[in-house]
């Protein structure tokens, strides 16, 4: 299973089964008594309650009897949870034997408390795997994978990978050396890897690359290999080669092929997980802000200048992503066709325009630049799952058309409303390749504590009044 799929159905499921035991044994506590002030003994209720959740952990993460949740199928589901919930009563009735529980405790309770853990698990667990299974086939969870194989294994390699991959992995190409001429087979089309196919291949929507290749020499494998690892997407191959970064390799399991699997990512998914929350937390308040902000930047935009008041363009997020940015309109409404008479004045060296007196910003757009209440609406894209909070900054579709591989890294995270670079004097920063130097520090060295640092020193640019030219 994918690490981070792991994650989220093992700590979730956990914790829907904690919340099911605690509303199962209030309710099974209510019908026995009718209330809460009858019982025997108040302490020992509340101790078997708490053995009941020792238990769910216990099983939960030594046992792992959740592994599969997705894939299998309903009768599975309650066989499993059937024999959950029996050898949970098994095992706390016999410890209350044991600690003399048992006499004062209700046996009504613990008749009531099983019935409806049972019937309420099977309940939560179907709409967690209906929900679950949405998520995964969603645009924004899809692993893109390219396939790199033999034309004569191509039909076998596909049909082993979909039976055996996660359902959130999509293989989107599938490329061969001996093609020439574009194919098809299970709905997947075949390209050709005639010459340029890398540079071809760096403008595709893509998460990780599977090679199962075994008639390509080592050579053109390592030039692979190196090009996807310079683009900051994962590479599954099934045979070491020299040449490569052993730090970034590890043992791994693609489609239940043994793989050696090349990624800069080292960190935890929890880490991304909690990151995630975070987002989803910070995106919410921020959208509250926006909300305030709302009718009186709305109503400054619309007396300053004719146009929306909100502006939308389309940028790359990560992997090549395309989605929709919402900032508040700063510009006047003909400010792109504006900006191809503008280049020769373009003070930035590269692929990103910046001029400190731009014409096509209305005075209104100015204020809100400097003070970054124009990025406000991008709380949104955050909640979303666009976005983060904190990452690199999203490239417009023009400027991506123009990257090399080593640009093309800089995508292999999430962007995000602030980061590295726009807290390291985003003002003064005059060359693209030096924004694209602070974005690959980020990746590199990305923490959580890394996460919060920039944040705090967002608040501080943003109140000192250090916003965009």
């Amino acid at each position: 299973m994918n690490q981070k799929n792991k994650v989220i159905e093992e700590y979730g499921l956990w914790f829907a089964d904690l919340v099911t035991i605690g509303i199962s044994f209030v309710l099974a506590t209510y019908i026995r008594y009718g209330n809460f002030r009858d019982m025997e003994d108040k302490g020992i209720h509340f101790q078997v309650c708490l053995l009941l959740l020792l238990f769910c952990t216990i099983y939960t993460f030594f046992i792992s009897w959740n592994r599969n949740f997705v894939k299998r199928g309903i009768k599975k589901e309650v066989y499993e949870i059937l024999k959950y919930n029996a050898i949970m009563i098994l095992v706390v009735q016999t410890i209350m034997t044991f600690l003399k529980w048992a006499d004062p405790f209700s046996r009504l309770v613990t008749v009531y408390f099983t019935i409806i853990n049972v019937i309420l698990t099977v309940l939560v667990h179907l709409l967690l795997k209906k929900g679950m299974r949405l998520h995964y086939r969603s645009d924004l969870s899809r692993i893109k994978v390219l396939v790199i194989t033999q034309r004569a294994m191509a039909e076998e390699v596909v049909k082993h990978l979909k039976e055996n991959l996660d359902m959130n992995f999509q293989i989107v190409q599938v490329a061969c050396p001996e093609s020439h001429t574009p194919e098809e087979i299970s709905g997947i089309s075949i390209i050709p890897m005639k010459e340029g196919f890398m540079e071809d291949v760096t403008y595709m929507a893509l998460d990780e690359v599977f090679i199962y290749a075994p008639e390509l020499s080592q050579k053109q494998i390592q030039i692979m290999i190196n090009g996807f690892d310079e683009m900051g997407v994962d590479c599954h191959y099934c045979l070491e080669l020299p040449g490569t970064h052993s730090e970034r390799s590890k043992m791994d399991n693609f489609g239940s092929y043994s793989v050696i699997t090349y990624t800069r990512f080292q960190s935890s998914y929890k880490r991304l997980l909690i990151k995630r929350v975070m987002d989803i937390l910070g995106g919410l308040v921020g959208m509250l802000i926006t909300l305030v902000f709302f009718p009186f930047v709305a109503l400054a935009i619309r007396l300053d200048s004719p146009g929306p008041i909100l502006f939308s363009q389309i940028r790359i997020g990560r992997n090549g992503r395309r989605f929709k940015i919402y900032k508040f309109r700063s510009m006047y409404i003909d400010a792109e066709e504006r900006k191809k008479e503008l280049e020769k004045q373009n003070e930035m060296q590269g692929l990103m325009f910046k001029m400190e007196n731009d014409p096509r910003i209305t005075r209104v757009g100015k204020f809100i630049r400097k003070t970054s209440i124009d990025e406000l609406p991008q709380f949104y894209n955050v909640v979303k799952g666009d976005m983060s909070l904190v990452g690199t900054r999203p490239p417009t579709a023009d400027e991506f058309e123009k990257y090399n591989q080593y640009y093309r890294r800089r995508i292999s995270m999430t962007p995000g409303l602030t980061g590295l670079w726009q807290v390291s004097g985003r003002s003064e920063i005059e060359n693209f390749d030096d924004v694209v130097k602070y974005d690959l520090e980020y990746i590199d060295g990305w923490s959580l504590t890394l996460d919060v640092k920039i944040l705090l020193r967002t608040i501080w640019v943003v109140i000192a009044g250090r916003g965009s030219k």
